[in-house]
């Protein structure tokens, strides 16, 4: 996994997480799941990279 990739992936994450908290603290249901989304889908994001570079070795 390339070092963008890697950083790509934790930003999107950590977004995710930030967006779930705001949600969380202001009681939007609709802001938590986004963020559970986003979190989701970075982690799949670095389980392909992850995947991909367990081939190409």
């Amino acid at each position: 996994m390339g070092a963008d990739d890697k950083i790509e992936n934790a930003a999107e994450k950590a977004a995710g997480s930030a967006k779930e908290s705001v949600g969380d603290a202001t009681d939007n249901d609709k802001l938590k799941a986004e963020g559970k989304k986003d979190q989701a889908k970075a982690d799949v994001k670095q389980a392909g990279e992850k995947i991909k570079d367990a081939f190409s070795e």
